[in-house]
């Protein structure tokens, strides 16, 4: 894939991101999975689960582990540049037209519309990794207990995931030998 073609595709995904990163996952899996076949399924799950938990932009950062697996660090840098070049140039664009008409019955009508899409997206995005990251009653274990604390209790949700993320370190590597690939 050249670099081009490399930046074209994150220009295209950023011109239609609305919502932030949780949509990213069905865009992307539609254009590099399915469209495109560039890499599996299992990966773009796994990029989009560390982006999460990285600091930053979660367009940016999967874009990033994308952009490196197809062509290394120079694509890694094209794919962050191309994700953020449509969004920010229309920031700068709109911003004055968006003051002005902020409180207008079409431009309210356009953010709740937008909202409803976002909504939708981000629950497709949750299918797609609720389907992808349990596989075996441990995991579900995991979840129902990182639930509960940060439904329960104040524990902040970076906690939980750093917890949830020693267990499954230690779990894989106590279960590795039972494991068979």
């Amino acid at each position: 894939m050249s670099l081009f073609r490399l930046f074209l595709l994150f220009v295209k995904i950023g011109a239609i991101l609305l919502g932030g990163g949780y949509v990213i996952l069905p865009v992307m899996k539609a254009e590099f999975v399915e469209k495109n076949k560039l890499i599996s399924e299992d990966d773009l799950v796994d990029y989009f689960a560390i982006s999460q938990s990285l600091p930053g932009i979660i367009a940016a950062n999967i874009s990033i582990f994308v952009g490196y697996k197809l062509r290394r660090t120079i694509g890694a840098i094209v794919a962050v540049i191309g994700v953020t070049f449509a969004p920010f140039w229309s920031i700068v664009l709109l911003a004055s037209l968006i003051g002005r008409y902020l409180h207008t019955t079409v431009m309210q009508g356009i953010f709740w519309g937008v909202g409803i899409g976002v909504m939708v997206l981000m629950i497709s995005a949750t299918r797609e990794m609720w389907a992808k990251a349990f596989e075996d009653k441990f995991a579900y274990l995991i979840f129902a207990a990182g639930l509960g604390v940060m439904l329960f209790t104040k524990i902040s949700p970076v906690w939980v995931v750093i917890s949830s993320a020693v267990i499954g370190v230690i779990y894989k590597r106590l279960t590795s030998g039972r494991i068979k690939e």
